[in-house]
């Protein structure tokens, strides 16, 4: 467990998540000093408050990366020693078109209101152009 923390992917992320939480509890710092100087206004103080709530997000979003990697570290089958085989020589193919794969839909049946509905449109059209 505590391995998996130590490799240089999670270093990084060790890095960033305590410089994220210095950061966010020093601005609330500078905007409670903001809101007590004489030019401070109710603004500064709903930033002091606000920015460590998001100081406190990043430990809780630290915590479930680490869950998430720890499971996903457990759900992983543990590596078997394969029997190195020797590799299949592909079996040349001669080249197709995609439009080969393809195969015609079914034909639907008929429908009488739609061929009139269409036979309508086509005279429609018919008449806008004359």
């Amino acid at each position: 467990m505590v391995r998996g923390l130590l490799a240089p992917r999670w270093l990084l992320v060790h890095l960033l998540a305590l410089a994220a939480v210095v950061a966010c509890f020093r601005l609330g710092w500078w905007q409670w000093d903001r809101s007590q100087e004489s030019t401070g206004t109710l603004q500064n103080l709903g930033y002091a408050l606000q920015w460590p709530l998001f100081g406190l997000f990043v430990p809780f979003m630290y915590w479930r990366m680490w869950k998430l990697d720890k499971e996903r570290r457990e759900s992983e089958p543990a590596a078997e020693p394969v029997a190195v085989e020797e590799p299949e020589v592909p079996v040349p193919h001669s080249r197709r078109s995609p439009t080969e794969w393809r195969s015609a839909a079914p034909a639907e049946p008929v429908d009488d209101a739609m061929a009139q509905y269409n036979s309508y449109l086509a005279s429609l059209s018919a008449r806008d152009g004359e």
